[in-house]
């Protein structure tokens, strides 16, 4: 799909879309748990779809309301006595595949993992080396790509490094309730994304699960432990919504409804940022937000340019996103410098691109690029890729007032 935007000021108020890390952990929660539970808020992306199917290929069944389809009702089931016989497609969401190794480990039957060549490109080794130690089956074919697990994983004392991706750390704190024995999870310094972790505990939490930060870098998890079927709904989404929010720091005159300001994600820091972006040029560390690089990176763009660190992560994204936005902001005249763990934005001379822009399979690219496009015009192919987490992005720019053209192509 290819947009053509025409420069327009935007204006209004949209809802925040439903937070896609809460949403997949409480579908996986409500999946676990014994009983029925609902869940309101659980939007069509791509990564929602994902997770779904890996539930009901464990057993579970989820099922949209007909009267209204963000709303989820989860008949839960117990992935020890998971057995499936078709392989489950993890689509191109790094979260969905990560988060459910460690629940697959549970069977004792071999549980088969697919998705896309990307997808399995990103790192799991923290997995890898887990299922080594644990004489546990982890059988990486990256050229069909699949992934072949056999458990049962059982609990312990495990250490895991801190610096590559919180998710290994969620997707163990999601199985090891269920093992018979106590867990202790060691992080090796330095712990990245620290949010993201307190998001999982309070999701474990409403589903009636126990863990606890022993100190800043342990945690606890008993073993036994049973998930409780729950109604709850999902909040609002800062990840998303930093990039509404990101129309205003440009000059736009847009309303964000839906947010809780007291939120535990992460990425609600975006909102300390954009003045630091709006009043000069900042050294900001991104180490414990990496998916508002694109963003980020957008806004310094226009704005007087600015040095992100703690970046490195970017590269094992849906795409490499520091490498990405590097390629398609020298379209708008802005020179980035892409080192081991630091971004430096030069905007030089912005200007509308000269060239045709490229979504890069990303979704958060797409988001951060198209920002660009409401203040210059221009185009952008590759826009599809925002159907991983916000299918609906172009249709609530357009209910904002943006001017743009949509061929499908």
């Amino acid at each position: 799909m290819t947009v053509t935007f025409s420069p327009t000021r935007l204006s209004g108020t949209v809802a925040a879309p439903p937070s896609k890390s809460m949403g997949h952990r409480m579908l996986i929660c409500a999946g676990l748990a014994a009983g029925k539970s609902t869940v309101t808020g659980i939007s069509h992306s791509q990564d929602m779809l994902a997770t779904m199917e890996l539930l009901h290929g464990l057993g579970a069944v989820c099922v949209r309301r007909a009267e209204d389809d963000t709303v989820v009702d989860v008949q839960g089931a117990d992935p020890r006595n998971a057995a499936p016989k078709a392989s489950l497609n993890c689509r191109e969401c790094g979260s969905t595949l990560r988060f459910f190794i460690p629940i697959c480990l549970l069977s004792d039957k071999p549980v088969t993992l697919t998705g896309s060549p990307r997808l399995f490109e990103r790192p799991l080794d923290v997995y890898a080396d887990l299922c080594r130690d644990l004489g546990l089956t982890f059988d990486l074919d990256t050229t069909t790509p699949k992934l072949t697990l056999k458990g049962p994983l059982r609990g312990g004392h495990f250490t895991l490094r801190g610096d590559v991706s919180s998710q290994f750390i969620t997707g163990l704190l999601f199985a090891l309730p269920l093992c018979a024995e106590d867990s202790i999870l060691s992080i090796l310094p330095p712990l990245e994304s620290r949010p993201y972790l307190d998001l999982t505990l309070s999701a474990l939490a409403l589903y009636g699960i126990q863990a606890e930060w022993l100190d800043d870098l342990t945690l606890r998890i008993p073993g036994g432990q049973t998930y409780k079927a729950t109604d709850a709904a999902v909040e609002g989404d800062y990840s998303n919504a930093a990039f509404f929010h990101a129309l205003t720091a440009l000059g736009h005159d847009v309303t964000l409804t839906g947010l809780n300001p007291d939120s535990l994600q992460g990425d609600r820091v975006y909102r300390d940022i954009y003045p630091l972006l709006a009043t000069g040029r900042p050294t900001v560390d991104i180490s414990d937000c990496p998916d508002l690089g694109p963003i980020l990176m957008a806004v310094a763009s226009a704005k007087q340019g600015a040095t992100f660190t703690g970046t490195r992560r970017l590269r094992i994204k849906e795409s490499d996103r520091a490498a990405a936005m590097a390629e398609e902001l020298a379209k708008f005249g802005v020179s980035v410098t892409v080192q081991e763990d630091t971004v430096t934005v030069d905007p030089l001379d912005f200007h509308a691109p000269v060239n045709i822009l490229d979504g890069h399979n990303d979704h958060r690219i797409v988001m951060a690029l198209s920002t660009l496009l409401t203040l210059t015009g221009g185009t952008l192919r590759g826009a599809e890729a925002v159907n991983k987490s916000l299918p609906d992005y172009f249709d609530l720019l357009g209910s904002l007032g943006a001017d743009i053209a949509v061929t499908e192509v």
